[in-house]
């Protein structure tokens, strides 16, 4: 068998019908099967990608139960395997059964080998999607940015950013809307530093009474107040040889502020009640979702802090703003949740897809993961529906362009996700996106797309 060619296993008995698929499919390496002992058996040597199903297989030709008993050990044996049920004339009601099964789709007799052709194509292109997502998300689990996915020029930039401060020891201020990421970001600067082997200790400013917050951050001493029945150490102190990462800075009172100021100058602590000075070698990254600079102007936000915690800025783009984004870390967290929640599902059907893609996403990578994992838990069938993820399909807050800009648009997002799921392999998103490697360097150098 080549490896040249995808492979497409097409289970039918009957012989006329086997000789005009094989012909109609001549682009692809046919595997032939006519019961469902002969198609286990190629699936399990050759693995082919698709399947074409003819649901009324011997001994039960006049009926569908062999053929969907097929069905099911394909999806047991290869549950990523896409399958085109056939059926015949006017038998929609086995269709949708067979769908429901966790088939990629289906057929109807007498056959249209153009449509055929269209089913086979496209389920072709969903499996390679599939499969690439998964690559994808197995090699950024061994990875310093564990969780983070980028698929698009900005979130690559921003990665590169990590990468390049990550050895140092600034202070590095991520700003970005609340459910970009933040945290996953500062982790990753931790990971990548000296620092690695130390602690990462997080606090979050915004949710801690202003009261309690000196004291979480810089411990105290027993008896410094009402409750205080021994010494306890702050965040500071126990990050010492490791990170510290201030969460939701902007959230921090004055008052902290001057005091966390006078740290960051030092580098020496006191504990609430406490006098004696205390060295501390912590690096002190910080986020916010505020707009400091508005603060600082309003007089809530100390100026000469901003410049202590802002060596360098790292500011993290919304999920709207990253092309292609929504459906790649969507089938991640299909992926990495499909086992705890509910029944497992194989995918997202196009209509999923457009709405994921349509949607704006006020929430972030937080909401695109709450409704994955409602949706794990809620949906009825073996695939994702938009209805499932509580989103239309015709999509929200989408805006009308002329034609040229649409293209445009779509051009560039087609070309950014496919590089991001072949892993920037220029032959791989080529074949995937249809054109030519002359032709997609060209739509490359049009749209200013590095790879």
């Amino acid at each position: 068998m080549s490896e040249d060619k995808p492979r497409l296993l097409i289970v039918e008995d009957d012989l006329g019908l086997q000789k005009q698929l094989k012909w109609c499919f001549d682009e692809h390496e046919v595997l032939v099967a006519a019961t469902r002992s002969e198609a286990l058996a190629q699936l399990r040597r050759f693995e082919p990608p698709v399947v074409l199903l003819d649901l009324g297989l011997p001994p039960d030709a006049e009926g569908v139960g062999e053929g969907m008993a097929t069905l099911k050990e394909i999806l047991e044996l290869a549950p990523q395997t896409k399958v085109i049920v056939v059926t015949g004339n006017h038998d929609r009601d086995n269709a949708m059964r067979a769908v429901a099964l966790g088939a990629y789709d289906f057929y109807q007799k007498p056959v249209d080998t153009d449509v055929l052709r269209l089913i086979v194509s496209r389920a072709f292109h969903m499996h390679s999607l599939e499969e690439q997502n998964r690559q994808l998300r197995e090699a950024q689990a061994h990875t310093p940015f564990e969780g983070l996915i980028a698929t698009d020029e900005s979130m690559v930039r921003v990665c590169r950013m990590v990468e390049k401060v990550a050895p140092t020891d600034v202070s590095v201020l991520i700003l970005g809307e609340s459910g970009t990421g933040k945290e996953l970001l500062a982790r990753a600067v931790h990971n990548q530093s000296g620092r690695r082997n130390g602690k990462f200790v997080a606090i979050n400013c915004a949710a801690i009474p202003e009261q309690l917050l000196e004291s979480e951050l810089f411990g105290h001493e027993k008896g410094a107040f009402t409750g205080a029945v021994k010494q306890t150490l702050g965040k500071v102190e126990l990050a010492d040889g490791g990170t510290l990462f201030l969460d939701e800075i902007g959230d921090m009172p004055l008052a902290l502020q001057a005091k966390l100021l006078r740290f960051l100058q030092g580098r020496v602590i006191e504990r609430v009640g406490g006098r004696e000075e205390i060295p501390v070698d912590v690096r002190v990254v910080c986020a916010t979702n505020k707009d400091l600079q508005a603060l600082i102007a309003e007089q809530q936000f100390r100026q000469d802090l901003y410049f202590r915690i802002s060596e360098v800025t790292i500011t993290v783009p919304p999920l709207r703003d990253r092309p292609g984004g929504a459906t790649v870390l969507a089938h991640a967290m299909l992926r990495k949740f499909g086992g705890a929640h509910g029944r497992p599902k194989r995918g997202f059907t196009e209509g999923a897809i457009a709405a994921l893609e349509a949607y704006a996403w006020p929430g972030n990578v937080r909401e695109l993961e709450n409704r994955v994992k409602t949706a794990l838990i809620m949906a009825e069938g073996t695939m994702i529906t938009a209805e499932d993820l509580n989103l239309s399909e015709g999509g929200e807050g989408t805006r009308l362009f002329n034609l040229k800009e649409v293209r445009t648009r779509a051009e560039r997002q087609a070309i950014r996700q496919a590089l991001a799921v072949t892993d920037n392999n220029i032959s791989r998103t080529a074949e995937l996106l249809g054109v030519s490697r002359p032709t997609l360097y060209d739509m490359m150098d049009k749209y200013g797309i590095r790879n």
